[in-house]
């Protein structure tokens, strides 16, 4: 089952089914966030919340994302509830890439041993026993549901940023019960969009490079994860593609278990809060970065995973810092 939220011609919000060229209406229902917390409530599955509230024919799907009406297919009212982090070094093969772009700092030892020392430990210990906690993989904070952009509209550059880069991945998308248990209603293709020219200058700037806008959808992928995925990341400039290349995702691609990574980042109980909405990136090891592409304004980034239905297609556009150097006032 493939979920979108999507805003109507009267503006007006809703939760759709996605049923080939068309979407059927969710009835009574204007988030996916209300239609989880009413299955955690009811005690059932999503699916089965969906079917007691049934549908109605509605749009044609691709006129939607056309129009630029779908939304994040998970969000909250108030984006401070909505937190957005994420895994790196977590797939077969990113520790390579990882080192990849740090290759123009080969006299930094202590950025590439790191790197590999910690993918090493995912290697051993990131898929544990059932029920038993592995080795804890890399963690970020990328920020809150105000630097998610809807499917089709640009990714914001802020005009201190060094790099515009892609990062084709998989999001975890969650909603916190009111007894405080976090429940996965599924997941969607992202991108976590992020700087690694600044990374590349010391990889402990990694925080500051995740610190951009982000996207996710437009659909979200309800049930199991198959265990291995075959993508496409693109980059396209006008009527051209300038890069593009497969990447895999999914449990046999990943050097960690899904649940392994789950349990690190919802250990902390402040993580746990009622009501609250978490997307998480799980990670990639490919970029069009370690291949020295630089993605320019107007260019559109295609990312796509046949299973998860359409494509997560975004630009790139500038825009001005939020505040200038001294603009700090003092009370």
């Amino acid at each position: 089952m493939r979920l979108i939220q999507f805003e109507n011609t009267a503006g007006e919000r809703q939760v759709g089914l996605v049923d080939g060229a068309q979407v059927l209406v969710l009835k009574g229902t204007r988030s996916t966030r209300e239609l989880a917390l009413a299955a955690i409530r009811g005690k059932h599955s999503l699916q089965e919340e969906v079917a007691l509230r049934g549908t109605e024919p509605g749009p044609e799907y691709a006129q939607l994302l056309q129009q630029r009406q779908v939304l994040p297919p998970l969000d909250h009212e108030d984006p401070a509830h909505c937190l957005i982090s994420g895994t790196g070094l977590t797939h077969l093969g990113s520790a390579a890439t990882r080192d990849k772009m740090h290759q123009q700092k080969i006299d930094d030892a202590a950025a590439l041993t790191d790197t590999a020392r910690i993918f090493q430990w995912g290697i051993e210990g990131g898929r544990p026993a059932p029920g038993t906690a592995g080795v804890q993989p890399e963690w970020f904070y990328k920020g809150d549901g105000s630097i998610v952009v809807r499917p089709g509209q640009a990714l914001q550059r802020p005009d201190f940023a060094e790099d515009a880069g892609e990062e084709p991945e998989l999001a975890g998308l969650y909603v916190i019960g009111d007894d405080g248990q976090p429940y996965r209603l599924g997941f969607a293709i992202g991108n976590e969009f992020s700087d690694h020219v600044m990374e590349r200058r010391n990889y402990l700037y990694l925080a500051h490079s995740k610190l951009r806008s982000c996207a996710f959808g437009p659909e979200l992928r309800v049930g199991e994860l198959p265990r291995h995925l075959d993508g496409i990341s693109r980059i396209r400039r006008g009527d051209q593609v300038i890069w593009e290349k497969a990447f895999l995702s999914g449990e046999d691609n990943m050097c960690h278990s899904l649940d392994n990574l789950e349990y690190h980042h919802f250990k902390y109980a402040q993580f746990l809060r009622p009501g609250d909405v978490h997307v998480h990136f799980f990670g990639t090891a490919t970029l069009s970065f370690a291949d020295q592409i630089k993605p320019a304004e107007g260019d559109v980034f295609e990312i796509s995973l046949p299973d998860f239905g359409a494509p997560l297609c975004n630009g790139i556009a500038g825009t001005p810092s939020a505040i200038s150097p001294g603009e700090v006032k003092t009370l």
